[in-house]
């Protein structure tokens, strides 16, 4: 671990890190017994000592799970700030870097008062880009399981069934499982599909409407993330000219990665978001009202994006999603999305769930 905080603390003009994201702690410890929604510890790495700071509902198993870091408890009496402030004292500290996209203002403006105060400039988000075998294998894991997951759901559609009653079937499945979602699950029916990220309702399912599924499977706190479009009844000449054009966009991205990789470019993600957008719009279609796709990992969105002002470059290790989409207020929407890891050579398509036009 001193060897990995130096590594963080040469790419910074920084004495020390502060690190507060549940998901950075998880990534640099291994440990995920600390609740996601709460403020519940803190990590300080510096160039003489790696410091996690937690209570004492935790100090039996950060010592058990922890022991590379030494552990400070803090309390109502004895506040993480006072503690931060004498060792920025003891270790002559001049700058923290801290976690910009988790620090609240309250923490922020105490932490100022201490010590001066930098940017991360997302480090840590750039380590976790890159997936390790240990972690590409777990998401593996995970899209199986949401192949199976698909198969499974494809029978309990039925007519008169709620967007809800489906979506909490996809859930019980993947708990039954020994396994957890990585979301809640976006399920729409009808018009509702043309709302990319529709919260399911009490709306109950008809023949002939489209159905969205957006669902996603955590194994070993690692992430899949799939998106299939199908047709309860028949589709309309419309709503395969959609899906057609949504499924050419999707093989157009994965085309351009496949033909860049072979001609040895270094390949940009916003160039993989360009190609599917314009194809959608060069068929008449509004353009993708989100980004193509994104990283995953330990979190359903993370780095790399692919997104049109994304100034990503596409590295060995990556994993992330494809997931053009087109929406249609008051009539549906459709969108097709699959998870890919670049090892270097090829882009591999992890999800293999059918993605030909269904028609229950």
């Amino acid at each position: 671990m001193k060897q990995l905080s130096g590594r963080l603390l040469s790419k910074l003009s920084c004495n020390a890190i502060l690190v507060s994201a549940n998901q950075n702690i998880l990534f640099l410890t291994g440990f995920d017994g600390f609740c996601k929604g709460e403020r519940e510890a803190y990590l300080l790495l510096t160039k003489q000592k790696n410091y996690i700071f937690t209570d004492g509902r935790y100090t039996e198993a950060v010592k058990k799970f922890i022991p590379n870091f030494k552990l400070i408890e803090i309390s109502p009496s004895k506040k993480f700030t006072d503690i931060l402030k004498e060792i920025v004292v003891k270790e002559k500290i001049k700058k923290i870097a801290i976690d910009e996209d988790d620090i609240s203002v309250k923490e922020f403006l105490k932490i100022k008062k201490i010590v001066k105060v930098c940017s991360d400039k997302n480090t840590i988000q750039k380590l976790r880009e890159i997936k390790k075998p240990y972690e590409v294998s777990q998401i593996k894991k995970a899209c199986r399981l949401g192949d199976l997951t698909f198969k499974h759901i494809l029978a309990q559609i039925k007519t008169g069934i709620t967007e809800q009653e489906l979506s909490k079937k996809i859930e019980m499945f993947i708990l039954s499982k020994n396994a957890s979602i990585s979301f809640a699950p976006i399920v729409a029916f009808g018009d509702n599909s043309s709302s990319p990220h529709h919260v399911a309702g009490s709306k109950k399912l008809q023949r002939n409407e489209t159905v969205l599924l957006d669902f996603g499977v955590k194994i070993n706190n690692y992430c899949s993330d799939m998106t299939r479009t199908i047709f309860f009844g028949k589709a309309t000449d419309e709503q395969k000219r959609i899906y057609e054009t949504v499924l050419e966009a999707q093989n157009k991205a994965i085309k351009f990665l496949e033909s860049s990789i072979v001609n040895r470019k270094s390949i940009k993600c916003f160039e993989i978001d360009s190609v599917s957008r314009r194809y959608i719009i060069s068929q008449g279609f509004p353009s993708i009202p989100h980004s193509l796709g994104h990283g995953i990992g330990l979190e359903v969105h993370e780095n790399p994006r692919l997104s049109p002002k994304s100034d990503s470059i596409l590295k060995k290790g990556m994993v992330f999603s494809i997931e053009p989409g087109i929406y249609i207020p008051g009539f549906g929407g459709v969108r097709i999305e699959d998870l890919v890891f670049y090892d270097g050579k090829n882009p591999q398509l992890i999800s293999r769930a059918k993605k030909q036009i269904i028609e229950l």
